[in-house]
């Protein structure tokens, strides 16, 4: 893992297309602003943790159905 300090309005990129600012500091709370392309998708990392939790309970699903087939 790469540890970066940025101070407010100072900004990280990242594959050269990607952009990540500080945008504000409050205590133990720190605002991001993500400037990427829009076929890239950007999601917090617990909403992220349910799709994919979600498409493997999809899958499995899938796979019952389909061994019911046959």
């Amino acid at each position: 893992m790469l540890a970066l300090s940025r101070k407010k309005n100072e900004a990280i990129v990242i594959n050269n297309n990607i952009e990540i600012t500080i945008l504000e500091v409050k205590g133990e709370q720190v605002k991001l602003g993500i400037s990427a392309p829009k076929e890239v998708p950007v999601y917090r990392k617990e909403v992220y943790l349910q799709i994919q939790e979600a498409n493997k309970a999809a899958m499995t699903v899938n796979a019952d159905a389909l061994a019911n087939l046959f």
